[in-house]
């Protein structure tokens, strides 16, 4: 055989196996950067039990001991890694805890437990009574997170000083393509394949700066990931967008006193804005912010601007 022939199978080869030992590592690439944005971000990795499930977390200490502590509820499909960009842009003295809610991400998922608002809610109150027992903290919610908070904030108001929704599930919004597949027994989010992903991107943010670039293999990764959570996905869809207890966070926030922050991107195709002034109607003491140029992603397409909010959410003389 001529020795390019050689060179060419060795080459071929050696290529082979790279490719195999990055394949293998894909999920591995995925931790890595999430590592990265969490050290970028000033968070240290955190676990515990609570509520009779093994979580894990971003957590930050406070810089002073009367500094308030933060809770920050991630949405469907979502992580706490959703809230990275957020923190690099809030100011550095609070005490930040960021939970994977039980059966997402990191965080353990027990079979055949419900995992709806009712049971996520409840779930945050034992975290929240868990980590900070004397002091309530202010909670902040995204998306099905923003439902879970505003449950959680009219159940268990002793533990929770003060509540912010962010693009917030819960309520009857007018239709749009989203709401309308969800009544229709469909899971919207889902992804299967590479054409899926891009589609569930396209949704979820509206600047096409924010869109997150993801490479193969990590592409490949997180596919195989979200193909491996459908049944799971669908489960908690069922409940929070079609079950009797989807409309549940909009009835109870009636009983919502704390000072409140409701905010929304304009261009929200998931949640649609009209949300926000059902959620205000309930919620009269609420202040409303409505972000320009901004999709369902809010507190990554501009989190400055949500650091702000937040901000004004965290000062004394809020309503």
């Amino acid at each position: 055989m001529p020795t390019l022939a050689i060179g060419m199978l060795v080459l071929g080869a050696v290529v082979a196996m790279a490719t195999l030992a990055l394949w293998r590592q894909r999920d591995a690439l995925i931790r890595a950067e999430f590592n990265r944005q969490r050290h970028a971000a000033g968070l240290q990795r955190c676990t515990l039990d609570a509520a009779g499930h093994r979580w894990v977390l971003a957590c930050r200490d406070a810089s002073s001991a009367d500094a308030a502590t933060i809770v920050m509820l991630h949405g469907y499909t979502g992580s706490k890694e959703n809230w990275y960009p957020l923190v690099r842009a809030l100011a550095p003295q609070h005490r930040l805890l960021i939970p994977d809610l039980p059966g997402w991400g990191e965080s353990e998922r027990k079979p055949g437990q419900a995992y709806g608002f009712v049971e996520q809610a409840a779930h945050v109150a034992a975290l929240i009574q868990t980590l900070s027992p004397e002091r309530p903290v202010v909670l902040l919610g995204h998306s099905m997170g923003g439902g879970i908070a505003a449950l959680a904030a009219a159940r268990y108001p002793q533990l929770i000083a003060r509540v912010g929704l962010l693009n917030a599930a819960g309520v009857r919004f007018a239709d749009n393509a989203f709401g309308l597949a969800v009544l229709a027994g469909e899971n919207p989010f889902a992804v299967t394949d590479t054409a899926s992903l891009q589609r569930y991107v396209n949704a979820v943010f509206h600047r096409d700066q924010a869109k997150p670039w993801i490479p193969w293999p990590a592409s490949r990764a997180l596919i195989a990931q979200r193909r491996r959570d459908a049944a799971f996905e669908q489960s908690v869809l069922d409940s929070i967008g079609r079950s009797d207890d989807a409309m549940l966070p909009g009835d109870a926030a009636t009983a919502i006193g704390q000072p409140t922050l409701l905010l929304w991107g304009r261009q929200d195709a998931i949640i649609d804005p009209s949300a926000m002034a059902l959620y205000a109607a309930r919620i009269p003491q609420a202040q409303q912010v409505l972000l320009e140029d901004c999709g369902h992603m809010s507190l990554v397409e501009h989190p400055r601007d949500v650091a702000v909010a937040v901000a004004a959410l965290m000062a004394p003389a809020f309503p």
